[in-house]
C-alpha cells in the first residue's frame, strides 16, 4: 500500500467525467488500497479515483472509523438508480478543498448499484451520513466538485 498524492481544486482531473472501469485486476485492487490509505490519512470518509489523480470510477467510503469500528466500503462503476425526493441541507468538507466548508442539499437516502473489485454487481439504498457521503464522491466521478454544489460557509 502506498499514499498517493491528492488532487486540489483547479487540478483538470477533478473537472473530467472519470471512465468506467474495464479492467478489474491486480491494478484496480491495488488502487483500492492506496485510496484507504490515503483517505485515513488524510483523514477523510471518503475518496473518489480522480481525487487522486485516476480519472476512473472507483470511489471508497468509511463513514465509520472517526466514531466506531472501521466500515471500509469501495464502489466501482456506480450508479444512482433511485434517490428521494425530499433533501436535506448539511455541512460538508473536501479533501480536495481543504480548509473550506460548504452548505449542500443533498437527498435523505440513494439507491445504488455498482461492482466489486471482482466485478460481482451490488444494489442498496442508503440513509443519512454514508448517503452524503456517497453522493459526495459520486459528484466527483462526474467532475463536481462540492463548490459546484454547494455555498460555501
Amino acid at each position: 500500500m502506498a499514499l498517493r498524492e491528492l488532487r486540489f481544486e483547479g487540478d483538470p482531473v477533478l473537472l473530467e467525467t472519470a471512465s468506467p472501469v474495464q479492467q478489474f485486476d491486480d491494478h484496480l485492487a491495488t488502487l483500492v488500497r492506496d485510496m484507504f490509505e490515503t483517505m485515513y490519512a488524510a483523514p477523510g470518509r471518503g475518496l473518489a479515483a480522480p481525487q487522486v489523480g485516476v480519472s476512473t470510477r472507483v470511489f471508497v467510503v468509511d463513514t465509520d472509523w472517526k466514531d466506531a469500528d472501521p466500515a471500509p466500503m469501495i464502489f466501482v462503476n456506480p450508479e444512482i438508480t433511485d434517490r428521494s425526493k425530499e433533501e436535506a441541507v448539511g455541512t460538508e468538507a473536501c479533501l480536495s478543498i481543504p480548509g473550506k466548508s460548504f452548505d449542500v442539499s443533498r437527498p435523505l437516502w440513494v439507491e445504488l448499484r455498482w461492482q466489486d473489485l471482482d466485478g460481482g454487481v451490488h444494489h442498496r439504498r442508503f440513509e443519512g451520513v454514508q448517503a452524503i457521503c456517497i453522493c459526495h464522491e459520486f459528484d466527483h466521478l462526474n467532475g463536481l466538485l462540492v463548490t459546484q454544489t454547494g455555498t460555501q460557509q
